[in-house]
């Protein structure tokens, strides 16, 4: 019922009064069943300006430091993102992480719409990085499709480091929905997780136009810092191909 009020009455009406937003392809999301929706990040507005345009509720998983701050403070936070659709993430641990992505298997099987960012956390500037293999993963195990999401200036909306909320036009757009049936009970397999990964990523670098960066953006942010601490860095572009979102990856996300 929360989730119901935040969308029609308390917090959706008034983003789309200050963010008008083109949507396109939301035809591309199944009217029902367990599905992913797999989007860029390029700010934490995308978790509002989304799920307000799509009719069914959306659940994202967000990180645990948003439910378990003390006070009242944290009370209400707790309240606010419960509210909206989000569920708690402990990135602690082996353990906790693999909680995480039982939680997310177990709502896509029981048929609901679940939102993740590959990427595993905001773009620092803009450009499309690596994905980390747990959609892969959440994907061959719920056996849901993947709808692929590009939002396009909420980066403008909401910059890194900003608390403000900047008016601005944006754009959403849904991919045709990637089914990977063709790999069933292949869940484990860390060159298949990584190939789904990859290919998912590719749709996202074409429906965004992003430029794609063949390194996790958690490593880009930290080779960022340095090279403003002096250090100077190099941050590895690759081009626009196909082949760019499809290098192999010995890592499991």
């Amino acid at each position: 019922m929360l989730y119901w009020l935040m969308k029609f009455v308390f917090i959706g009406p008034l983003l789309k009064l200050l963010w008008p937003t083109k949507v396109v392809g939301a035809e591309n999301i199944p009217e029902d069943g367990g599905a992913i929706l797999a989007g860029n990040h390029l700010a934490v507005a995308d978790s509002f300006f989304m799920p307000i345009r799509v009719k069914r509720k959306v659940t994202f998983p967000a990180k645990s430091e948003y439910f378990t701050e003390p006070g009242l403070k944290g009370l209400l936070k707790k309240w606010f993102f419960t509210g909206v659709g989000q569920f708690p993430i402990d990135r602690s641990s082996g353990n906790a992480a693999q909680a995480a992505l039982d939680t997310a298997i177990r709502l896509v099987k029981q048929g609901h719409l679940l939102g993740i960012y590959p990427e595993g956390t905001r773009s620092p500037d803009g450009r499309l990085y690596k994905g980390k293999t747990g959609v892969a993963r959440i994907a061959l195990e719920s056996k849901g499709v993947v709808v692929p999401v590009a939002m396009i200036g909420t980066e403008k909306v909401n910059p890194i480091g900003s608390k403000m909320w900047w008016p601005r036009r944006l754009e959403i757009r849904f991919g045709a929905p990637l089914d990977f049936s063709r790999y069933d009970g292949l869940a484990g397999d860390r060159f298949i997780e990584r190939s789904i990964t990859d290919e998912i990523m590719y749709a996202l670098m074409e429906l965004s136009g992003q430029e794609y960066v063949d390194i996790y953006a958690a490593k880009a942010k930290e080779l960022l810092a340095a090279e403003a601490s002096g250090a100077k860095p190099k941050v590895p572009a690759q081009p626009s191909g196909r082949d760019a979102a499809r290098v192999p990856d010995s890592k499991v996300g």
